[in-house]
């Protein structure tokens, strides 16, 4: 099983790096010659979007349900979204609006991708440069909102593993007390099926919900603890709810012991 889920995963890498480097390079493209958002661009960001789900279902049986999408308020707002695969990249896109993503500076420093991801609104962050880079941010992400975006940043700012402990960080409550923007928290499970740096893509049905709109205005402690109990919570009733249905991968030693663990704790 696990060899025949391994070729299936190699020919969704193959396919999906493929159309991501030649996308990534029209888009880009686009940009250079144009300097400007176009309709083109955006459709093809669709595309992909859309493509890669229909790919991860056919190549390696990932079958995608995102739900909630009525909870996104109308205009501007901030899309706060666990992290654990790239499949949370374009699998909550369609239901964004006009998205504008936060992604690190190095990605957007890259020819054509970087050059691509500016054509659609993506805001750059450079970590390096630590509470340095907050004020950039800022401006980035007010010109965003008042281009009519919303924008979708993952707080933890990378990839974590099911149930891992959660790591928040707090550019996500300096953005929520700057623009004054309702936050949508989106919870999900999509770990259990493409993990981080996994070599093998296991069959299953992996989920994303949008959960109740947070009003702006809370004292920052206040927010920070509802969002991200909102998200942990959640993200781990998805996670239970997979696991009881049964799972077609094998589990590691410590995520099986934080299953059996929230299982007997509610027992």
């Amino acid at each position: 099983m696990k060899f025949i889920q391994a070729i299936r995963t190699a020919l969704f890498y193959v396919v999906f790096i493929g159309q991501t480097a030649i996308i990534a390079i029209i888009i880009g493209l686009l940009w250079l010659i144009t300097r400007r958002r176009t309709t083109l661009a955006w459709t093809l960001a669709k595309y992909w979007c859309r493509s890669n789900v229909w790919l991860l279902r056919v190549l390696t049986g990932v079958r995608t349900i995102v739900t909630g999408a009525e909870n996104i308020p109308e205009g501007g707002c901030i899309i706060a979204s666990k992290h654990q695969s790239d499949w949370d990249v374009f699998a909550v896109f369609p239901y964004t609006g006009r998205p504008a993503y936060i992604i690190k500076q190095e990605l957007m420093d890259l020819p054509f991708f970087g050059w691509a991801a500016r054509s659609l609104d993506c805001i750059a962050v450079d970590r390096r440069r630590g509470a340095d880079a907050i004020p950039q941010l800022m401006t980035q992400a007010h010109a965003a909102i008042d281009r009519g975006c919303r924008i979708v940043i993952f707080p933890e700012g990378t990839r974590k593993a099911p149930l891992a402990p959660a790591d928040y960080r707090q550019g996500i409550v300096r953005m929520y007390g700057e623009l004054n923007v309702p936050v949508v928290p989106v919870a999900l499970n999509s770990g259990l099926f493409w993990g981080r740096n996994s070599l093998v893509i296991w069959p299953g049905k992996a989920e994303a919900k949008f959960l109740p709109a947070i009003e702006p205005g809370l004292p920052p402690d206040v927010f920070s603890a509802r969002l991200k109990k909102a998200i942990e919570s959640e993200s781990t009733e998805l996670i239970l709810a997979a696991a009881e249905k049964g799972l077609s991968r094998p589990l590691d030693p410590d995520l099986s012991s934080r299953i059996d663990a929230l299982k007997a704790s509610r027992s």
